[in-house]
């Protein structure tokens, strides 16, 4: 056998010499070279667009965990003071919950009955009953731009919702061998990808059925009108189309990402009846849908603790907003709970101060004990000269553990003592709360276990055995969610048994990502449709795409950077004990990663943000020089209080849609104050009065006393351009160019 091998091995040896002999053709020569380069091409492509969703993925759920953040200090100044009734107006309507014991007189406020349609106007008119021809005139009108009248808006969505409050919290749907189901993730506004959907698929019918999976709303410009289309069609066929609830679908949420102001810029005499009509119709969307008892769909995910039949019986329409659990309210002697008395619907009649109750909340400290903690409003702390806003605050979220993690706090608020006159957490709420989050927020990780999801700052991360075991305690092969953005549209994992489904084309920007929806039979075996809703982009080659969404990314992280920039510089400094003005290139990525917190690649993306250096050290008063960033022009000499525009912007938009009660887009001198205010305590950090004023005065353009808060927020918005070619003698910094000459 020995000779056999020492044969073999000598026959090898001799056709390799002979191979070598014989001349390669040169195409052949050629066709392996250019197989080589373009493989090596198309690698690094993917190795950019990967560094450029990690970007725009970081910077989303960054802010989605501020949004957090701020709205659970919101609460937490609700919970701890009793501020004077001028002041309490400018958060505490956002924090009421809706009193199912006043269907008649919700009713009556959203009657549409008193507004008149004009004789010239000319958009889409609806009959009630609406029918299926209603349905698809709306969506052919919406096409063309049409808008429908607030008369008809305000008829639809009241409609919508005596119809959402018969509905269970978990549909359940069977196929059948004649048709199959439809299931859509996040549309996000995005008109045109529901447009293609249908386009595609055929419009919702008895005969093909749909489930859409929540997060309709905010970032696009279309919110409005794909709520309005869906509600037709559910009204139409209401057991063949079904809506789940997403995180979006929230008043808290919208505030900050657009479909607040959506609505308002569109129906500036109608748009707080019909916004408080949709807070009312979100909080009765179903949670989750099962179809045929084997495939579970909702919004987010799961946890460990998720319990189906727990989430079937409880009283979805109390989460308003799923940020904050309800509380139990005492009643006084005529039965009337709390919540009423301060409840700033038009139809509750105005109630003496003397006789609301005065909520106030005492702290478990670690031996157990009860410390009440003194009611006074922040009027009364502004005036005391021993003790300001911010050092009460900060000793008081000190107390209270606001700097925990998400996961703590949770746990803290479902476990914390109240006092007897305060509105107080019921354990049941409690359970019921954290499985309501966790089935909005959640997100799906490739590790065992199940922890804090700590990036959005909601939910948690659950790994393939809670998969497992949820599905084999409820007795299901599947999970289909969304809630993230996938560059292809849909995603397997956890062994293929949670399925990741996103149907928003272009979400972060214009070839960034496909959509994608889901055709399901009997089989329940999922067959997937993928799209690209914009023109624009199936003209671009893979490069253009490429580049293009790459420089958007970095340009949306060179105005986080800049927004940053007094926190890098003292980080860059204490890499630079000698202040010499130059850090290493490790350094730098260190003290971009201790700063920011983003989780990118830093080292990958130094050729992109920092390009060429002086024997591998960064001078970074000129790096930010050369960051290419538009500031606004402004005369506005506080240094300090610009920087906490560029950095907070988002915040603060949020707090003054807040404050904005009549939704009017304009604030006074006085709300604009209280804004500052709010926010610098929420950061913990100190603005005085006198830089307020002078902002306030500096933005007032036609001298009237108050605030534009689109001018405002537009007036104060960095813009980042691409970075410019410089080709200096010591070629210092290599920069990105932008590419005139793409398809735009």
């Amino acid at each position: 056998m020995g000779s056999g091998f020492a044969k073999s091995d000598q026959l090898k040896k001799r056709d390799r010499e002979t191979s070598l002999l014989v001349p390669v053709p040169p195409a052949m020569r050629a066709a392996l070279l250019i197989q080589r380069w373009y493989r090596q091409y198309v690698a690094r492509l993917e190795m950019r667009r990967r560094c450029t969703w990690n970007i725009f993925q970081s910077i989303e759920y960054a802010g989605e965990q501020d949004q957090i953040k701020l709205y659970n200090f919101f609460g937490y100044l609700m919970d701890h003071f009793t501020p004077a009734s001028s002041e309490r107006n400018l958060i505490s309507h956002i924090f009421r919950e809706n009193n199912i014991c006043r269907n008649v007189d919700w009713e009556r406020y959203f009657c549409y009955k008193s507004i008149e349609v004009p004789k010239l106007y000319s958009g889409p008119h609806l009959s009630f009953p609406i029918t299926c021809s209603n349905a698809a005139e709306l969506v052919e009108a919406f096409k063309n731009k049409q808008q429908l009248h607030s008369r008809y808006v305000l008829q639809l969505l009241g409609e919508t919702w005596r119809l959402l409050r018969i509905l269970p919290n978990i549909s359940q749907i069977s196929t059948c061998h004649s048709k199959e189901i439809t299931i859509c993730g996040d549309l996000h506004g995005h008109l045109e990808d529901l447009l293609l959907v249908f386009y595609k698929n055929g419009l919702p019918s008895s005969e093909k059925p749909y489930v859409f999976n929540g997060d309709f709303v905010d970032r696009g410009k279309d919110s409005l009108e794909i709520l309005l289309i869906l509600f037709s069609f559910l009204l139409v066929y209401p057991n063949d189309v079904h809506l789940n609830r997403g995180n979006h679908e929230d008043h808290i949420v919208n505030l900050r990402y657009g479909f607040t102001k959506e609505v308002l810029g569109k129906y500036r005499l109608h748009g707080k009846k019909i916004l408080k009509l949709l807070q009312k119709i979100f909080s009765w969307l179903p949670l989750a849908t099962v179809i045929d008892n084997k495939v579970l769909v909702l919004h987010g995910g799961i946890s460990d603790t998720t319990d189906l039949h727990l989430i079937s019986r409880v009283d979805r329409h109390k989460y308003v907003s799923a940020l904050r659990p309800p509380k139990r309210k005492r009643q006084n002697r005529s039965g009337i709970t709390d919540s009423d008395l301060e409840d700033d619907d038009p139809t509750t009649k105005p109630v003496d101060s003397s006789r609301r109750r005065v909520h106030s909340l005492t702290h478990s400290s670690s031996t157990g004990t009860r410390h009440e903690v003194q009611r006074r409003s922040l009027q009364g702390l502004n005036n005391r000269v021993t003790c300001s806003v911010e050092e009460e605050l900060k000793e008081r979220r000190r107390q209270a553990g606001l700097s925990q993690s998400y996961g703590d706090l949770r746990n803290s608020l479902a476990n914390s003592d109240s006092d007897p006159d305060s509105g107080e957490l019921l354990e049941s709420y409690g359970d019921e709360w954290k499985q309501i989050v966790d089935m909005l927020w959640s997100d799906p990780m490739p590790q065992d276990g199940c922890v804090p999801n700590e990036v959005r700052g909601g939910g948690c991360y659950w790994g393939p055995d809670v998969t497992e075991e949820v599905l084999r305690r409820h007795n299901l092969t599947l999970l289909i969610r969304s809630h993230e953005c996938k560059q292809e549209g849909y995603e397997f994992c956890h062994n293929r048994r949670v399925l990741t489904i996103f149907s928003a084309s272009n979400y972060y920007e214009v070839g960034s990502n496909r959509g994608a929806y889901i055709r399901m039979g009997p089989d329940l075996v999922p067959h997937f449709i993928q799209y690209q809703a914009n023109r624009a982009t199936r003209a671009l080659t893979l490069r253009q795409s490429v580049g293009r969404t790459e420089r958007s990314a970095l340009r949306a992280l060179r105005e986080k950077l800049f927004a940053h920039k007094s926190e890098l510089i003292s980080s860059f400094q204490e890499y630079d004990p000698e202040n010499t003005g130059l850090i290493s290139l490790g350094h730098w990525a260190c003290a971009m990663e201790a700063v920011l917190r983003l989780g990118l690649p830093w080292r990958v993306l130094r050729t992109q943000l920092v390009g060429d250096t002086l024997d591998g050290m960064l001078d970074y008063h000129l790096w930010f020089r050369e960051l290419a960033i538009t500031e606004p022009n402004t005369e506005l000499s506080n240094a300090s209080l610009l920087e906490t525009m560029y950095k907070h912007h988002s915040n603060l938009e949020t707090i003054f849609r807040i404050i904005d009660t009549d939704n009017s887009g304009l604030i006074s001198f006085e709300e604009f104050r209280q804004t500052w205010k709010l926010l610098s305590s929420h950061l913990q950090t100190e603005i005085s009065d006198e830089a307020i004023s002078d902002l306030a005065v500096s933005i007032d353009f036609n001298k009237d006393g108050s605030i534009d808060i689109n001018e405002f927020m537009e007036a104060f918005r960095l813009v980042g351009g691409d970075l410019l070619q410089n080709e200096g003698i010591h070629g210092r910094q290599r920069t990105l160019v932008q590419a005139q000459s793409e398809a735009d």
